[in-house]
């Protein structure tokens, strides 16, 4: 009799747990790899389950706009990689997990990739970016595409970080009245969110590690000419590269392990086959123990922020773990005006390489250069609601990159910023340059647009050299990202050293969706006067 109750038990417990749905909040890709091979979890499961939290999340309830566009494909690809992982096994660690792509990352599904543009609302390319081809070809399911900065925060000096034209605005998941930052903001914001197991984002100068920074999550950008720029909607062939963004540094190794190698179509990712490693790899020995980590001391007299408090305190859990601190005093930063240097450079390649790019797409299309995307832009209100276009207006008035102006400009800033940063590393004995990658999320702000100065990708960014963001702690519930920056092709150890801090520190916290950090219990009584 008692083995009848135990059974039926059993039978009861395993009936309630198959019609329970599937929480994929929080999950690793690891875990849920581990769960789909258990049989536990399939990948249709895995993107209905994602699909119903976009809907209560990013479309109800706080309503984040992260996501522009789900893949209409997405469930039979997930059926048609369950059917495979039954015949025959998983391809690989990534077999079955949905992902969200930035739209302006060409995907071959049925959706368009807009570059959040009423521009491009009907480029239907049905090609994919050799990244999502080499994603997809390990198993990932694009789930859909992610908003983003309209035309990658390129249109406009004035512009507002996370709003498209065709999107909306993508709010921070944290605090909702805050900046998700740009570009890469719908990616930033859904996978802090839990909306996919992880997104692809693009950085030409910040717009990967800021909204990873100011979304608490893990966001990669690469060696310039790792991973290929083809197929996706340009600023700068100087600067511009894809990459991963993930809620854990072994994620984000999963996905650049993937994504990198060289393509035919990108001359710059000619070194790649040869300079890309397995990154999984590099983890399994991962250790902070002796390793040279530069500061960059702040001057005398200057008044510590809240975001320099964690980052001391990130400092010292990084000793604590056997990193060995070396403090630069007397750092000559680079001249001002270099970056207007850098937007001369951004501006000219922008108006010849997104030229390239629509004299790419499949025919049919009306708009064939940066002039037509100005007067579409002119003549469409929703376009110009909120703020203008006047870089590309003046990108528009450029001529062509032999113009002596351009030479000059792009020789002196690649120069500058790489002699900057290997005088750094290599009279101080670095293995990597630290610092807090931004201050929390400003508030949004359509008078004044963006109020962010304090982002550490500069010098990486027009060096072409890669910058890794990791969750290093919370000011009033804001969370802040500690930056880890190398020399090109040092992804192995700076992925190494971003995981050794996060398992040491264990900062990350999921986002709870907070309306305004003003109207918390705490700052409304201090807000209001004191009685008499």
């Amino acid at each position: 009799m008692k083995t009848v109750v135990f059974f039926l038990a059993l039978v009861v417990t395993m009936s309630a747990a198959a019609a329970s749905p599937y929480d994929v909040a929080e999950k690793s890709i690891a875990t849920l790899q581990a769960d789909l091979s258990s049989g536990r979890v399939t990948s249709e499961d895995l993107v209905t389950a994602y699909l119903a939290r976009i809907d209560a999340i990013d479309r109800n309830g706080p309503a984040l706009r992260s996501v522009i566009a789900v893949n209409p494909n997405a469930l039979a690809d997930a059926r048609a990689l369950d059917a495979e992982r039954k015949a025959g096994g998983p391809r690989g660690p990534l077999h079955g997990i949905p992902i969200l792509v930035k739209d302006n990352i060409e995907t071959a599904d049925p959706i368009a990739t807009t570059a959040g543009s009423l521009a491009l609302a009907d480029n239907i390319t049905h090609r994919d970016a050799p990244v999502v081809a080499r994603l997809r070809a390990a198993g990932v399911i694009v789930l859909g595409k992610a908003n983003l900065s309209e035309w990658a925060n390129i249109r406009s000096s004035h512009s507002i970080s996370g709003w498209s034209a065709i999107g909306g605005l993508v709010k921070n998941p944290y605090v909702l009245d805050r900046s998700a930052c740009g570009s890469s903001s719908g990616s930033g914001s859904a996978v802090a969110a839990s909306l996919a197991a992880a997104a692809l984002g693009t950085e030409t100068d910040g717009s990967l590690v800021c909204p990873g920074s100011i979304n608490g999550i893990v966001a990669f950008k690469p060696t310039v000419g790792l991973a290929s720029r083809t197929h996706i909607v340009p600023i700068s062939h100087s600067q511009d590269t894809p990459g991963p963004m993930t809620r854990s540094v072994a994620d984000a190794a999963l996905l650049l392990s993937v994504m990198a190698g060289s393509d035919a179509g990108d001359p710059a990712t000619a070194e790649a086959d040869a300079r890309k490693a397995d990154y999984s790899a590099a983890l399994q020995t991962a250790s902070l123990k002796g390793k040279r980590l530069g500061v960059i001391m702040p001057d005398a007299g200057a008044v510590p922020s809240a975001t320099d408090a964690v980052f001391a305190r990130g400092v010292a859990a990084l000793k604590e773990a056997g990193a060995q601190i070396v403090e630069i005093r007397n750092f000559v930063p680079p001249p001002a005006e270099l970056g207007a240097t850098e937007l001369t450079v951004l501006q000219f390649e922008l108006k010849h390489d997104l030229n390239a790019y629509l004299a790419s797409l499949p025919p049919g299309g009306k708009l064939k250069s940066l002039a037509d995307i100005i007067a579409f832009n002119a003549a469409t209100p929703r376009e110009t609601a909120l703020f203008g276009q006047d870089i590309f207006e003046t990108a528009q008035t450029l001529a062509d990159l032999t113009d002596p102006a351009y030479v000059k400009a792009r020789d002196a800033l690649r120069k500058t910023a790489r002699e900057t940063l290997d005088k750094l590393f290599d009279e101080n004995r670095l293995d990597a340059l630290i610092r807090s990658t931004d201050e929390p999320a400003f508030r949004i702000d359509v008078a004044k647009g963006d109020n962010d100065s304090s982002s550490a990708s500069f010098l990486p960014a027009t060096a072409g050299y890669p910058h890794l963001t990791v969750p290093m702690g919370y000011v009033r519930g804001l969370p802040v990202g500690l930056s880890i920056m190398g020399p090109a092709w040092s992804e192995a150890n700076l992925l190494a050293f971003g995981y050794a801090f996060e398992q040491a520190t264990q900062a990350r916290k999921p986002p709870t969706f907070v309306p305004s950090i003003e109207t918390s219990t705490e700052v409304a009584r201090a807000f209001a006067p004191n009685a008499r």
